[in-house]
């Protein structure tokens, strides 16, 4: 569904944000993009949903296709329209508006009554605590409100991909956890692909197939979830698992990442 060949993004023509990113996504499937802060993820995902203009940022080299088709000549609002939908980072929802209004504002101009109500059904039953709320300003939402919104939101525009950057930004493990078992829960029941863009990588792997870990904005290390669950340097660095080596002991060990050696 989605490719990535050898994408290069520069900032104000001079600073080079990522180089040389290669990434798929199949039909239907869920893929995590993982890495720390700073590291390209957001604007890996925004050379795709066509966001990097108003930052002055632009692709300069590589190939980026949908559905078999290279998108780079077109809009952020024509990808859209293709059924490329980007979550951005922050919860960006309409607070002065309530939460059943976002919804209608975000679906298709000259579309039917008949489809708005079936789709709103379809958001209210992947987050049923937003029927509470539906008359509501959504910017009185809680923080977990508010991104169960944004996703719904995003659904209304009946996307083939949703792109997802940080939804467990600021939540709690127990909101985290019920957010992601909702965004497989879409994944299974609409067949929507989804690229996830996170650094809760304990809590992304649970629920993907696929996974890239990207570090200083170059693509390190692909594979199946479980396979990087289980790779020691992924432990290390983005499990959580620091109790493995006893670095005191270890004559001239340099704590870094192998695969940056």
């Amino acid at each position: 569904m989605l490719k990535l060949e050898n994408v290069e993004v520069v900032y104000d023509k001079v600073f080079l944000a990522i180089r040389g990113v290669s990434l798929t996504v199949e039909q239907g499937s869920m893929v995590a993009l993982l890495g720390s802060n700073g590291a390209g993820k957001s604007t890996t995902l925004k050379s795709i949903s066509g966001l990097l203009a108003p930052e002055r940022g632009e692709v300069t080299r590589g190939h980026i296709e949908f559905q078999g088709q290279n998108i780079l000549p077109y809009g952020a609002a024509q990808r859209v329209g293709m059924g490329l939908v980007h979550v951005m980072e922050g919860r960006r929802i309409f607070g002065h508006l309530t939460p059943d209004d976002n919804l209608v504002a975000a679906y298709k101009t000259g579309g039917s009554r008949a489809r708005l109500n079936e789709l709103r059904d379809m958001v209210y039953s992947f987050f049923p605590r937003l029927t509470e709320f539906a008359r509501t300003k959504a910017g009185y939402l809680s923080g977990g409100e508010q991104q169960m919104l944004a996703i719904g939101r995003a659904l209304m525009t009946e996307p083939d991909l949703l792109m997802l950057d940080e939804p467990s930004l600021g939540l709690s493990p127990r909101l985290v956890q019920e957010i992601f078992g909702i965004i497989r829960h879409i994944n299974q029941e609409t067949k929507t692909s989804i690229l996830l863009v996170e650094q809760n990588a304990t809590a992304a792997l649970e629920v993907v197939d696929h996974a890239y870990l990207i570090e200083n904005g170059q693509i390190v290390m692909n594979g199946p979830s479980h396979v990087l669950k289980e790779n020691p340097d992924v432990q290390e660095f983005y499990l959580g698992d620091s109790g493995k080596v006893d670095y005191h002991n270890v004559k001239h060990y340099r704590r870094r990442k192998r695969w940056l050696a």
